[in-house]
């Protein structure tokens, strides 16, 4: 069985924008809310790499912050990300019931 397509903070990430569209503050506190500390440059560059593999959509929206205007930006997941985000919850699931991927992977179907 392949490894899965997604590391577990793209995972994360893709299952925050599974529910709903966001804007990258509230992905940052949802990722801290999951113990994971990261730099904004280092989100941000996260982010832009999900953007180049096709699994999110990005763009930026004008919003008064503490009585500032800035440009925040909010993403979706696409979706060929949530078949990826969907492709690692069932090889996870899978890795969890020892006998169902030995018998899969015996029958050709990993991935069915």
């Amino acid at each position: 069985m392949p490894l899965p397509p997604l590391s577990s903070l793209q995972f994360s990430v893709l299952g925050a924008l599974c529910e709903q569209p966001s804007n990258g503050r509230h992905l940052r506190a949802t990722l801290r809310a999951l113990g994971v500390r990261r730099t904004l440059a280092a989100f941000y560059q996260l982010m832009a790499r999900l953007e180049d593999a096709g699994w999110v959509d990005g763009w930026y929206e004008q919003e008064v912050i503490r009585g500032q205007l800035i440009k925040e930006r909010h993403y979706r997941i696409t979706a060929a990300g949530a078949a990826a985000w969907e492709a690692t919850r069932e090889f996870y699931a899978g890795a969890a019931e020892p006998g169902r991927s030995k018998a899969r992977a015996k029958r050709g179907l990993a991935h069915a």
